[in-house]
């Protein structure tokens, strides 16, 4: 099976206005990533504030999302939860709605033990008949999805990549060493974009691509086409990424968006803004980084 996209997939930032979502913020959200030559949108995962959505928006924020992408980008659905029945529902939903995929972390908080996991993501993929990305984050999670877990779950006809969180390439690599190569291996790290390309990587499902992921898919692009310039372009954009990983994701980015006009700068209890002196120190790294961005 084909990789359900290469290059940079963008996990949003949900936009709030007075503690609402912002639907109007979020379309034109979406509009200009595309735009700006992000190749998927990944809709209710962390960098959206999942936790503190409710049911209706997390449906809501799918459906807008999948009726605004308009099949120009796949859009995948973060359904995953620590409760099995509570994501296949939501699973199903995406699926009737039309999203391309749908990413699911690993159970949280009551955890598993990899036996569980393997019947955890198989229930939800028995459920459905679009692709699943799995999703390992252990500093989030307090687990990991072993690699011989995730051969094992890569068996089933449904489950077609993983999101690579892990923040270590040497669990990269063994996954690599271990699953077919169809099976898609995304980062979730905005900082290893280069290396993880390198080992194999078919992208990266990135946080910082919500304000500038056409600048990330150069890279992507420089990386696998050889080309020697785009380690050097990389570091051209690390005061961005540095920028996004000064405090609790999405906290930092969401400064960002704001900035483009992408929502005001809110964030949903118990995540705060940044204090203000630290804002305006990544917003003028930002600018600066603008004013010289080629074009």
């Amino acid at each position: 099976m084909s990789p359900i996209f290469e290059g940079i997939g963008v996990a949003m930032a949900t936009p709030f206005r007075n503690n609402e979502v912002d639907y109007d913020a979020f379309r034109n959200h979406i509009e200009y990533l595309i735009d700006n030559n992000a190749q998927s949108l990944i809709i209710n995962g962390t960098t959206g504030e999942s936790p503190t959505l409710s049911a209706e928006e997390i449906k809501e924020l799918l459906r807008v999302g999948v009726e605004t992408a308009g099949g120009r980008v796949p859009v995948i659905a973060g359904t995953g939860t620590n409760s099995t029945r509570q994501s296949i529902e939501l699973s199903v939903f995406a699926e009737e709605t039309g999203a391309d995929g749908v990413m699911l972390i690993t159970p949280y908080y009551n955890k598993s033990n990899q036996r569980g996991l393997i019947a955890h993501f198989t229930a939800i993929a028995d459920s459905i008949n679009i692709p699943i990305v799995l999703y390992n984050v252990p500093s989030r999670t307090n687990m990991s999805i072993d690699p011989e877990t995730v051969l094992e779950l890569s068996r089933h006809k449904n489950i077609v990549a993983l999101k690579d969180a892990a923040g270590d390439l040497n669990y990269t690599i063994n996954v690599l060493n271990l699953v077919d190569s169809e099976f898609s291996l995304y980062s979730g790290n905005d900082d290893n974009l280069p290396d993880f390309t390198a080992l194999g990587g078919k992208g990266l499902i990135s946080v910082v691509g919500n304000v500038i992921p056409g600048e990330m898919q150069e890279v992507y692009e420089g990386m696998k086409n050889g080309e020697s310039s785009a380690r050097q372009r990389f570091s051209s954009l690390m005061p961005v990424i540095s920028s996004v990983q000064i405090d609790v994701n999405p906290i930092p980015v969401k400064a960002l968006t704001a900035e483009l006009g992408f929502g005001e700068y809110e964030l949903r209890l118990p995540l705060l803004p940044l204090e203000e002196d630290a804002r305006q120190s990544i917003v003028e790294a930002f600018n600066e980084f603008r004013k010289g961005v080629r074009v």
